[in-house]
């Protein structure tokens, strides 16, 4: 259709935008280059239906998109769409966001105001489309700046350039992983070089014992907040040192300790660079905890203070987030890396190679005991926490040797559970349902409790249809991949044709997503396998499972796990009804997350510090199936989900396992089963859905990050910056 056969509507809406082709483009731009459009629904739909096919095929990228057109072409674009007044619209908003003085932020945060929060993290999951992050810890960190972005809370974050991320993951024809590293084009990316007083682009430098290490600084926008990232591909590096940032947790521990002292030491003397004087130093896990020693460095410099004068003053503003419950995941170095790498900076602060040695030590004299990165972070801080309130006792107890003059209960580790951004991980069609029924204003009040209360006005028969809509939307895609990964393989057209119509909308749907680390235990519900087949295959009351996750590529029992669950496929009793979704990412678990019926989750508890997937069921109307471990511990009330055991673990691994899954069995058999086989003479699962809205009610306003971030603020910010002053023991 041409321009001049177009219906009034969008005749109007082209003269009246006012706007040429390369302003139009610009707006676009400018909404890409923030990626506060990532967690807005009507600006990823506005780039989608630009070009919805290249959309999905270039990772929702909308750079990389907007690559493709000319300002012509997307003005053509635009007016075949209607989209002038949606782009005028979503860029007013954007600007109307980040000049907003009207936060919680602009009430509560005090002396934060002038000195902000510097938030250091190894890894950021914001959003698929840029892959700095691997898993749990980073899309943590992603929900946390951006709800602190939300909030106005005064914040800057610190990370690595990754240019080429995590590993993408491929299962060959024996199911058995295989990881391949892409390069990360810079140029799609929403940043630009961090410049320094000069307009120059920043380059900071660190001394080490063999030589200088140089990183660049990216500047990134995540709403309100920049994240700067260190990118050591640059000159004056030797070759091995330029790809010292390729990869997330990749390469051995001296890999490992010159990527942490790049963030730790070089992320503090970048912040210096920049002008930016933080309030509070936040390291949310020990690979960020040589932070405060450059801190130290600078306090002693500039001040005139002693080592232990300037140590006490850093450790009163230093926050430090602990996310490990399993000693082998905290990262330990022995004394040769630690003074190669910190032994120039050792020399500045006048101290020696042992007093630098025991502020990493459970056991100082030890010197046989290497240097710990948590015990690091702990001793350099006064304000510490887990994620969780099972997770703080199992932290009080396993540091307990660092206060051996105080009872467990009186150790200084406190806890604030973590939560999840609510934006983000919202589907659409949930959130068009609770615009409805909840307060006008609720997405500024998610984190009250009244806010959510308005589920229990929605007929159940409407959020029946939605829950179902998006079960639709899983069941789509995952066909898509499934019938993509089968096509990759080189598999038979019957295959292909088999994998795109596998599972039923119908039936149960069990997901189960996550680290295939083994204390998760992903093949629990397959112990008794002939069990789960008549499970899978019961005539009247039937149940499917859908499988994700990665291995870290040094994990050969995590691989051996997926390579367990993957087969399954091969089963002629499952066929149809277990699925395996290769490379585990953000989008995989938004459409997971947004779909399933249950969500399973079952560790060996108390190895789960806190997990969050599960909390993003919530807002999504899933039902979490879970043992009573991290979140859940504090989460399950008897109305709201489903719990496997009753909180307790046998010291045996076997015993517990085996424990466990039959509980699991009998759960699944005894109660979710018949619950959502339940059905009124309209064909809904009435109490399953009443379930569905005492999950919503009790625990979305108890889990989403905007309440965890306003905890940091209470009990850990504003204390660290000198403001009132609040006990740690958030729940």
């Amino acid at each position: 259709m041409s321009q001049t056969e177009l219906p009034s509507s969008r005749v109007n809406d082209i003269n009246l935008s006012g706007l040429s082709p390369q302003s139009l483009y610009d707006k676009c731009l400018a909404l890409a280059n923030n990626l506060w459009w990532s967690w807005h629904p009507e600006v990823t739909n506005l780039f989608r239906d630009l070009d919805p096919i290249r959309w999905r095929q270039l990772d929702h990228n909308p750079i990389a998109l907007l690559s493709e057109f000319t300002p012509e072409r997307l003005e053509m674009r635009a007016a075949e769409l209607v989209l002038y007044s949606r782009i005028n619209q979503a860029y007013r908003r954007l600007k109307e966001y980040l000049s907003s003085t009207r936060t919680w932020g602009t009430t509560h945060v005090g002396v934060l105001g002038s000195k902000p929060v510097a938030y250091f993290s190894a890894e950021f999951g914001i959003h698929e489309s840029l892959p700095i992050y691997s898993g749990g810890l980073g899309v943590l960190s992603g929900d946390h700046i951006k709800s602190a972005s939300d909030l106005g809370v005064p914040l800057v974050a610190v990370g690595l350039f990754y240019d080429q991320g995590y590993f993408k993951q491929h299962l060959d024809h024996d199911g058995y992983q295989g990881e391949e590293y892409l390069d990360t084009k810079v140029e799609n990316i929403p940043m630009q070089p961090a410049l320094n007083d000069h307009g120059q682009p920043l380059t900071i430098e660190i001394d080490t014992r063999t030589g200088k290490l140089y990183a660049k600084v990216w500047l990134m926008k995540v709403g309100r907040v920049s994240l700067y990232l260190l990118d050591c591909d640059v000159e004056g590096n030797s070759p091995e040192d330029h790809q010292l940032t390729s990869r997330l947790y990749g390469g051995d521990r001296r890999t490992r300790i010159r990527q942490e002292l790049v963030l730790g030491v070089g992320g503090v003397k970048a912040l210096k660079a920049l002008n930016i004087t933080p309030g509070v130093f936040h390291l949310n896990e020990g690979h960020s905890a040589f932070a405060p020693l450059e801190v130290v460095r600078q306090r002693m410099e500039d001040d005139g203070l002693s080592f232990d004068e300037a140590l006490r003053s850093v450790a009163q503003l230093t926050v430090f987030t602990t996310h490990t419950p399993v000693p082998a995941g905290h990262d330990r170095f022995d004394g040769s890396l630690v003074e190669e790498h910190l032994g120039p900076l050792r020399d500045q602060l006048g101290i020696s190679y042992e007093q630098l040695m025991s502020l990493g030590r459970v056991e100082p004299q030890n010197q046989s005991e290497p240097l710990c990165m948590t015990v690091f972070g702990l001793k350099l801080s006064r304000k510490a926490n887990a994620v969780s309130s099972l997770h703080g006792h199992v932290t009080r107890r396993m540091w307990a040797h660092l206060w051996p003059w105080r009872v467990e209960e009186e150790i200084p580790i406190g806890h604030i559970t973590n939560g999840v951004h609510v934006q983000s991980w919202l589907a659409g069609q949930m959130q068009q349902l609770y615009d409805r029924y909840f307060p006008v204003d609720w997405f500024d009040r998610m984190g009250e409790p009244e806010t959510w209360q308005g589920i229990h006005k929605v007929d159940p028969g409407e959020l029946w249809e939605t829950h179902q809509a998006l079960k639709n939307l899983l069941l789509a895609f995952v066909r898509r991949r499934i019938s993509r990964q089968c096509r990759r393989r080189g598999e038979s057209d019957e295959a292909v044709e088999a994998a795109r119509n596998v599972l039923d909308p119908n039936i149960l749907t069990i997901g189960f997503a996550r680290r295939f680390a083994t204390y998760k235990r992903a093949d629990l519900i397959i112990t008794e396998i002939d069990r789960f087949a008549e499970l899978v295959n019961d005539p009247d009351r039937p149940i499917q499972i859908i499988f994700a996750g990665k291995a870290h590529p040094a994990d050969e029992p995590g691989k051996q796990f997926i390579k367990k669950i993957a087969n399954l496929r091969h089963d002629d009793r499952l066929a149809g009804r277990v699925a395996f979704i290769e490379d585990y990412d953000i989008n995989v678990c938004r459409h997971l997350i947004q779909g399933v019926d249950v969500w399973l989750n079952n560790p060996r508890r108390p190895l789960e510090a806190s997990g969050t997937s599960g909390q993003k069921v919530v807002l999504n109307g899933g039902l979490n199936l879970s043992v009573l471990d991290g979140w859940w511990a504090e989460a399950y009330d008897g109305s709201n989900g489903f719990a496997i055991g009753n909180g307790t673990s046998h010291v045996s691994d076997e015993i517990n396992d085996a424990r466990d899954a039959k509980d699991l069995y009998r759960v699944l058999e005894e109660q979710v089963i018949p619950l959502y086989y339940d059905r009124d003479i309209d064909g809904l699962p009435r109490h399953w859905i009443k379930r569905m809205m005492n999950s919503i009610s009790t625990l979305a306003w108890r889990f989403s990050a905007q309440r965890m971030v306003m905890d940091y603020v209470n009990a850990a910010y504003l204390p660290a910056a000198g403001g009132m002053s609040c006990d740690m023991t958030v729940r």
